[in-house]
């Protein structure tokens, strides 16, 4: 018979493995109970801003490493008639419209059917005619494009296209004209848009506008079909996001959630604004840069779809490498977002340091989607005009748990 000591090397092995697995163990328990901690404080944080009635409901996702790890419907959906917000709300999600109409045309790019660098008057031949505004001393002059305005200006909002929103003589122009409205259809809009003076040089700086809407657009020239169709046939129906568009069927009336205003005191009021009914109406422009209306699980479909490099269940939207270009900063050096802290994609937002991409909407919803750590954060609710303070709270306390030092 061996002695003891023959098998002290095989049991020594044996407590360090034992010791290990305990360890291992532990650390895991103790992480589970930080994000559930987390979690729970993120909740209790919503819960409270309801409590006091500065959000009627609000609705989160949270998925890391492809795991649903939250889910969070609070409050009220309609506030006056105790309607709960639900797991299926719709919500008008207004510019996180315009990241679905980059990977639209960006289809068109993997087909070969574009460059970025393409002029936009190669599609559209009337944005040749557009005049740069340039003040001088005497006032202003209107000159010719000396780098004709590329479709990746488009998409970085560097094409010198506004919204109508700022003061000075373009966007008074654009006020004059009508030409942020929804009320005609998208080529006659946008070929109106084309006599608009540009605010700067192409690929000088760096301005929200219109620039996604030409983008919608160019979908339609390039493919040939409307943009609505081309949408549900390339993106939403291989993706499965049967409640996203650009309007909401009768049938689903009851579904899409109220709209709020939001008082100096921070109290809501029941929004009177066209946007509280508009999208129960057939739409006659389908505005790429803030038309659709979703839910969180269409949208977390999308988002999920990019983080897994175009591909989600079998159905591949994009090319790897072209993903990495829509969430990679594509601005140019002479133009710059956030003051140079943030980087900009296609149509959305880059976090230089994560490589997180992300964008919002106008009535208070947000995306993050953050490939270092295959964390996607989604929020929703629905106030006008935009407060993100909750949101960003919101994330705040899940990424001091979620993610990466």
């Amino acid at each position: 018979m061996k002695s003891f000591k023959a098998y002290f090397p095989f049991m020594f092995v044996l407590f360090l493995v034992f010791t290990a697995c305990s360890l291992n163990q532990k650390e895991k328990n103790t992480n589970s109970v930080a994000i559930e901690d987390s979690l729970a404080m993120a909740e209790n944080l919503i819960q409270q801003y309801i409590d006091e009635g500065e959000l009627a409901g609000f609705s989160a996702l949270i998925i890391k490493d492809g795991e649903e790890v939250m889910r969070m419907t609070k409050g009220y959906a309609d506030r006056e008639n105790e309607k709960p917000i639900e797991k299926n709300t719709i919500y008008r999600i207004f510019s996180m419209s315009k990241p679905v109409t980059a990977v639209a045309l960006m289809t068109l790019y993997d087909e070969g059917k574009f460059d970025l660098d393409d002029k936009v008057s190669d599609y559209i031949p009337k944005y040749t005619e557009s005049k740069v505004y340039t003040p001088n001393e005497n006032g202003f002059t209107l000159e010719a494009q000396q780098n004709e305005m590329t479709i990746r200006n488009l998409l970085t909002h560097t094409s010198g296209i506004s919204y109508g929103w700022n003061p000075g003589y373009v966007d008074s122009l654009y006020r004059v004209n009508n030409a942020s409205s929804w009320d005609k259809k998208l080529e006659d809009k946008m070929l109106a848009l084309a006599e608009m003076p540009l605010n700067f040089q192409p690929g000088t700086q760096w301005m929200y506008g219109l620039s996604i809407d030409v983008a919608g657009y160019l979908v339609e020239v390039i493919s040939g079909k409307p943009f609505d169709e081309y949408l549900q046939e390339n993106v939403f129906g291989p993706l499965k996001m049967d409640d996203t568009g650009f309007y909401v069927p009768e049938e689903k009336y009851d579904r899409l959630s109220s709209l709020y205003n939001q008082g100096e005191d921070k109290m809501l009021a029941p929004s009177q604004e066209l946007f509280a009914d508009i999208f129960k109406q057939p739409a006659i422009h389908f505005s790429g840069g803030g038309g659709l209306v979703s839910t969180i699980d269409d949208y977390a479909r999308f988002c999920r779809m990019l983080l897994n490099k175009g591909e989600l269940d079998g159905a591949r939207i994009l090319e790897p490498e072209t993903v990495e270009m829509i969430m990679s900063n594509q601005l140019p050096e002479t133009a710059s977002y956030e003051n140079g802290s943030m980087g900009f994609g296609l149509a959305g937002a880059v976090d230089f340091e994560t490589g997180e991409y992300s964008w919002a909407g106008a009535a208070t919803t947000n995306f993050w989607i953050n490939p270092t750590d295959q964390l996607i954060i989604i929020t929703a609710t629905q106030i006008m005009p935009s407060n993100y303070k909750y949101a960003n709270e919101f994330k705040s306390i899940i990424d001091n748990t979620l993610t990466k030092e």
